[in-house]
């Protein structure tokens, strides 16, 4: 049986139900039970069919038609300490950390969900969200609080609960990860994006300006209602770039190193880019 190494566990030396850092990773750590699995959920990295594709494998519902238990059970397949240390097989799925907050923002923040309005009472309503831009998005964020405040812009690393998985799955290739986790776990995956209708995949994407500056939410719900939604690439201007290499430089540093700068966005297809790299000079 592999040694599990455990990631914040000895960050502080508090008992372990005191550990911020290790429970928060732990409490993503979801348990396939037939296979004695162990798949780290990280919000926005194909969650949702995964999170389904647990729930018919451990046998809580019968049919993807059951798909909103899903988000009422974010914890209920959690692992305790044994579980993980005991774990035969360990997956998890990361996405290139500036698609990650386009999407996040493309999804939550346009389209005012609760997490928008979380987001604007912890900003203690002084900007209404219809002036959220990405760029006041990433500005906003940038304070630590706000960072952490929510779990689908708080930096992927955290939900690491291993030093080092059997396998990880990058986001951007998921159609050839699939066969490997349906063969190494033994789960069926299934697809919840017709049933949540969260995907990017039923809109055109469109790369014909740059959305960053003063483009506010209520633009893009129009290109929205109109089948149309902006590349995640195109959120972006040097600015954001360079800011979003600061503030998730461990996730950016984590990800090329598994998957390499050419699954990243491809900043320098846009016309008229400056940039060539995503590389932040400060990693």
């Amino acid at each position: 049986m592999k040694k599990r190494q455990l990631n914040y566990a000895a960050v502080i030396y508090k008992p372990l139900a005191l550990n911020p850092a290790h429970q928060f990773a732990a409490s993503f750590a979801l348990r396939i039970f037939h296979s004695n699995s162990i798949y780290s959920f990280i919000p926005k990295n194909a969650c949702s069919t995964l999170r389904l594709s647990l729930a018919l494998a451990n046998g809580c519902i019968s049919s993807p038609k059951d798909f909103n238990w899903i988000h009422q059970n974010n914890a209920t397949f959690s692992a305790d300490l044994a579980s993980l240390i005991l774990a035969d097989y360990t997956f998890v799925i990361l996405r290139c950390p500036y698609a990650r907050l386009a999407s996040a923002y493309l999804d939550k923040i346009v389209d005012k969900t609760q997490e928008a309005w979380v987001l604007y009472e912890t900003l203690k309503r002084k900007t209404e969200i219809d002036q959220f831009s990405f760029k006041f998005f990433l500005k906003a964020i940038s304070n630590p609080t706000v960072l952490n405040s929510n779990i689908h812009w708080r930096p992927q690393v955290d939900y690491l609960v291993y030093m080092d998985y059997d396998d990880y799955f990058s986001l951007e290739h998921f159609s050839k990860a699939i066969p490997v986790i349906e063969q190494a776990s033994g789960i069926q995956v299934v697809d919840a994006r017709p049933l949540t209708r969260h995907g990017s995949d039923r809109f055109v994407t469109i790369d014909d300006g740059n959305y960053y500056g003063d483009c506010l939410p209520e633009e893009i719900r129009a290109l929205k209602v109109a089948g149309n939604l902006p590349s995640p690439q195109s959120l972006y201007d040097d600015e954001g770039i360079a800011l979003v290499g600061k503030l998730y430089k461990k996730d950016i540093a984590l990800y090329r190193q598994l998957f390499g700068e050419n699954n990243m966005l491809p900043f320098h297809r846009l016309p008229g880019r400056r940039i060539t790299r995503i590389i932040d000079p400060a990693l």
